[in-house]
């Protein structure tokens, strides 16, 4: 590709995340200092300073910082076993982790409230016949440890799959010499894994803390509406108070994000950019006797199952016929799973999921696609700023990014035409495409790297150019990142929960999510568990074919 070429098509990828991207967050952060015209940073110190913000406020870091620190207890400790012992089913061990991103959290909030809820909740009943006291888990504080347990179950792949992918790069040659040098294997896991570990856990930390920061429909759900993220939401949605104050709010949550992001950047940018040598030599793992195999299975599957719970909760109400006062259904029906089908509703949600999902992810490919040769091939002027600024979805909340979409389209804008409350068709699609896009470049980028370029070198001296080059060369190669980062994207697509709650506000227009919350909030649970359901086995067949093709990479999908 000549000079002026590569430009262009780099020019042609800036506009694109200048509008869709860096425009919607521009809007947010304009809208919270500027009230009729005039710069002030009232709104910004009244949400530091009124009683009742800053209680929402705290109350979200937090359920972050909880969440966070949840996560990492759960995912770290296991992401060691697995890489230092050897035992039988390790790989079906380490599968079945993955099994809570097949389900939003908001959706199993839905079956725990069946299962905890005081009187008449499967917990409870089962407290009960073993003589012990009731207890009320969905009011006060105990709703509050609720949230976080639940999300912190939904997120801590993401920390096992980042400190897996760090103990793969960490070279065995350095464990072996403290281990030779009299170090205990505690100790060189102290001084030398978990330091060298540092960059990557970060980086999983840095998603589980702003994902669970503002994460919407598990608190909506379990209606603990004490959140900044909620009273946002009602804000946007609700109250149509879409005023200055309530920009503020959202720039408050975004300087949250994006600080931390920045931060990581700082501390271990450079760690993490630069890759640790491999050594010729194979990590030395302890081969595991029955006794310890048990207690490798017992600490996967007590993990497994506690975040399995919520699921299995939602399949159970999917194809209960009656379920009232009983520990488990006493009569079980298919007609909630066939009834999803027959319902122009939730057939219609499903329908507008494919119709968005499925072009916003051949947008988001054709884009990543771009980004990745351009950085990774091409490393024209300013490729480390465009590889960072398509990482930025990554940093931002959904619903940041949701109310940047709604400040510009709001009326009197030139967008207004593709408003929520007139068709958010295009919007939504948009929006998808760039939540998703990280996903999508880090998939790219990975195959990239690997293909040589003298491949592509090779069919240019045969005569042919740099487009035919990568259209017969490259892209054949690196079918499995595309088809990996595709599927993925696809199915968060059909499943998101930020961008759909906001965004889509006429019931016609409704995807999959917030036809289910619809659902939830009133008197139809079990046809939601069934729509639920559906979405567990899109998404956990998602995750299963995506984990086979980029096996310990997958982790990588999941950096800033």
């Amino acid at each position: 590709m000549r000079q002026a070429g590569r430009y262009i098509l780099a020019a042609i990828v800036a506009g694109v995340l200048a509008v869709f991207l860096l425009w919607p967050i521009g809007r947010v952060i304009h809208r919270g200092f500027f009230d009729g015209g005039a710069l002030s940073t009232w709104y910004i110190r009244q949400v530091f300073t009124d009683p009742t913000l800053r209680e929402w406020l705290i109350n979200a870091v937090r359920v972050a910082i909880c969440a966070t620190a949840v996560s990492l207890l759960l995912g770290v400790p296991l992401a060691v076993m697995a890489d230092r012992v050897d035992f039988r089913g390790k790989s079906l061990a380490s599968a079945m982790l993955l099994a809570p991103m097949i389900l939003p959290p908001f959706v199993g909030a839905m079956a725990i409230q069946k299962l905890f809820a005081h009187e008449l909740g499967s917990i409870n009943l089962i407290l009960e016949r073993l003589g012990l006291a009731k207890i009320d888990f969905l009011h006060g504080d105990h709703t509050f440890w609720m949230v976080i347990v639940l999300e912190a179950l939904h997120l801590y792949p993401i920390i096992y799959l980042n400190a897996a992918s760090a103990l793969a790069n960490i070279d065995p040659a350095m464990a072996e010499a403290a281990r030779n040098l009299g170090a205990s294997r505690w100790r060189v896991l102290r001084r030398i894994t978990l330091p060298l570990m540092r960059p990557g856990l970060f980086a999983g930390a840095t998603i589980v803390f702003i994902w669970s920061l503002c994460e919407l429909g598990t608190p909506l759900m379990l209606e603990y509406k004490s959140l900044l993220p909620v009273k946002i939401y009602d804000r946007l949605t609700v109250d149509t108070r879409v005023d200055a104050q309530t920009f503020a709010m959202v720039f408050v949550m975004l300087g949250s994000s994006v600080g931390l992001y920045a931060m990581g950047k700082v501390l271990f940018g450079r760690a993490a950019a630069t890759p640790v040598g491999r050594a010729n030599v194979s990590v030395s793992r302890r081969r595991a006797g029955w006794g310890a195999t048990l207690g490798c299975w017992a600490a996967f599957g007590a993990v497994t199952f506690a975040a399995a719970l919520p699921h299995i909760g939602v399949v159970l109400m999917a194809v209960s016929d009656t379920w009232r006062g009983t520990i488990l259904p006493t009569g079980y029906t298919a007609d909630h799973l066939l009834e999803v089908f027959r319902d122009p509703r939730t057939w219609g949600s499903i329908v507008n999921s494919l119709r968005y999902a499925g072009l916003s992810t051949a947008v988001c490919a054709l884009l990543a696609l771009a980004v990745s040769y351009l950085v990774v091939r091409l490393r024209i002027r300013g490729s480390s700023l465009l590889d960072s600024t398509s990482m930025l979805p990554l940093a931002t909340p959904g619903l940041v990014m949701a109310a940047g979409y709604m400040a510009i389209t709001a009326r009197g804008t030139p967008l207004e035409a593709l408003g929520p409350e007139n068709n958010p068709f295009m919007l939504l699609v948009i929006a998808y495409t760039i939540r998703r896009l990280p996903y999508m470049v880090r998939s790219l980028s990975a195959g990239l790297q690997q293909i040589p370029e003298t491949l592509e070198d090779a069919a240019r001296n045969l005569g042919a150019s740099r487009v035919a080059a990568v259209v017969r060369v490259t892209l054949p190669l690196v079918t499995a990142n595309i088809l990996a980062g595709g599927i993925l994207a696809f199915s968060f697509n059909m499943l998101e929960v930020s961008d759909s709650l906001v965004l889509a506000q006429r019931s016609v227009d409704f995807p999959i999510t917030k036809r289910l919350f619809q659902l939830a909030q009133g008197s139809e649970k079990e046809l939601a568990a069934a729509l639920g359901v559906y979405g567990m086995v899109l998404l956990g067949g998602t995750i299963l074919l995506v984990n086979g093709l980029l096996g310990r990479r997958m982790g990588q999908l999941f950096r800033v």
